[in-house]
């Protein structure tokens, strides 16, 4: 096997039995890196410490990750424009905190057979957020709901903490 010694030099291809001696009188572990080489590879490391960075590694990684929140806004087909306009404005306000923004639009009762009406206010409100947020759900209809999704756009800025 070819062997790594303790500070990370390479000591060459030993005998098994070479090889445990050498990682029992450094005090420390012999642990195969890459079995399946020709010929295989091991290292003389402290495997406790090498699983613990390895660990530690993995969490600041997890730390790391950025979660997308997605927010939404409730609309109905006869919601009026300053009511929808309030509700825009949250969106977009989202949208530039890097947030996605599901809009939905219930339908009650008959309204259901009117879906060009809740589509044109999809289109709307896309249009009106179009500086800020792009299309990522095209309008849907999905049982008594039409839904759309926007994710934000190239230019806006992401969410700090503070």
């Amino acid at each position: 096997m070819r062997l790594i010694g303790p500070a990370g030099e390479n000591i060459g291809v030993v005998s098994t039995e070479e090889a445990q001696r050498i990682a029992r009188d450094a005090e420390l572990d012999l642990v195969e890196v890459a079995p399946n080489s020709d010929p295989p590879v091991c290292r003389v490391m402290d495997f406790g410490k090498f699983v613990y960075e390895r660990a530690k590694k993995e969490r600041e990684a997890r730390k790391a990750q950025t979660k997308i929140e997605v927010k939404e806004i409730r609309l109905r087909p006869k919601t009026n424009e300053h009511h929808r306009d309030l509700k825009v404005r949250d969106a977009r306000r989202w949208l530039s905190d890097g947030m996605k923004v599901k809009v939905r639009i219930r339908f009650r009762g008959r309204e259901i057979t009117y879906p060009e009406l809740a589509l044109n206010d999809l289109k709307e409100v896309a249009e009106i957020l179009s500086d800020v947020g792009i299309v990522e759900q095209a309008p849907a209809l999905e049982g008594r709901t039409m839904l759309m999704v926007l994710a934000p756009g190239k230019v806006a800025k992401k969410k700090t903490d503070s």
